[in-house]
């Protein structure tokens, strides 16, 4: 079953400008994931958490959550949420203050007390129960935002920035925790502007982009399909003018020489049979092949190509 939903999603607010922060979107979460969404400011990332959380009402559409309607208090009693810039009274201490949001979720202090401590400890907040808020750096605040989300034992996350001013280490403890989360079963949906963090613990991405979806797809789907259709190869030559005089069925892009005296050649993949037709002019100029791949991007590359083409295409 999909954890989340959202089919013709739309939301106009009401106003002298009438602003339109979601067009049409549509687009499923499966259960067990760890989703991301992606866009840049203005895209419409926030109305659509807010409407997944209850927060914000649909213009029209639908959206579910776990299989109830999106606000739905059965749906919310199975959110954990962590809000970007979320802001923990600085006169709790970490027990006080799970206290407090345990009660929000219907927790008794008992339960609480029974949970707190190995809570910490799973958040990198081991020894800090009785400690002042006040004292906390930012990264640790992430840390005790993140425990207070997972207090009830929610089926679904949804973390608005969960790593934002936390530490290089701190992040990838944070992603350990979160794909161990995933393989107790529990859903995902991440939102963040570090689009390395996302490229190495997401299973899918949905790009949002003045509230209509780019693409949906998984981290390979994505940086393939904008990698610019290019192959690059490994190999011995005299110099450019002899691979640019071999190379003949395509379209040289870049000529480099490497430090270990090879060079890497990207051409230009025109169908299905560049890779060969290219690899046999090689051979036939008794050239060496040392490797030949496909192109690919990163994440955060693939993620501005489409934004910008998609700006170019208007």
């Amino acid at each position: 079953m999909s954890a989340v939903v959202v089919k013709d999603l739309e939301k106009i607010y009401d106003g002298k400008k009438g602003v339109h922060a979601l067009r049409g979107v549509s687009f499923t979460v499966n259960e067990g994931e760890i989703f991301g969404l992606l866009g840049p400011n203005g895209a419409g990332k926030t109305t659509l958490i807010k409407i997944l959380l209850g927060i914000v009402k649909i213009s029209s559409g639908n959206a579910s959550v776990l299989g109830h309607m999106a606000g739905a208090i059965e749906a919310r009693r199975q959110i954990g949420y962590l809000p970007e810039h979320h802001r923990i009274p600085l006169h709790h201490t970490a027990y006080t203050a799970l206290d407090y949001y345990g009660g929000l979720s219907g927790l008794s202090t008992a339960e609480v007390n029974l949970k707190r401590d190995d809570l910490l400890k799973k958040v990198g907040l081991d020894g800090w129960g009785k400690s002042p808020i006040k004292k906390f750096s930012k990264g640790m605040g992430q840390r005790l935002g993140l425990a207070q989300a997972l207090l009830h034992e929610p089926q679904m996350l949804i973390l608005d920035e969960p790593t934002d001013g936390v530490d290089p280490v701190g992040r990838a403890e944070i992603r350990e925790l979160l794909v161990a989360l995933k393989n107790e079963g529990k859903t995902i949906f991440l939102n963040s502007h570090l689009l390395q963090e996302m490229e190495l613990i997401c299973d899918r991405v949905v790009i949002l982009d003045k509230g209509l979806v780019k693409r949906e797809g998984t981290i390979s789907e994505l940086t393939s399909s904008t990698a610019g259709s290019a192959i690059i190869f490994v190999i011995d030559a005299k110099d450019e003018n002899q691979i640019r005089d071999t190379v003949k069925k395509a379209a040289i892009i870049s000529v480099k020489t490497l430090p270990n005296g090879t060079w890497t050649v990207k051409v230009e993949e025109k169908d299905s049979t560049t890779q060969d037709d290219v690899y046999d002019e090689f051979r036939a100029a008794k050239m060496k092949v040392h490797s030949f791949s496909q192109e690919t991007h990163t994440l955060e590359e693939s993620f501005l190509d489409i934004v910008k083409n998609d700006k170019d295409d208007e």
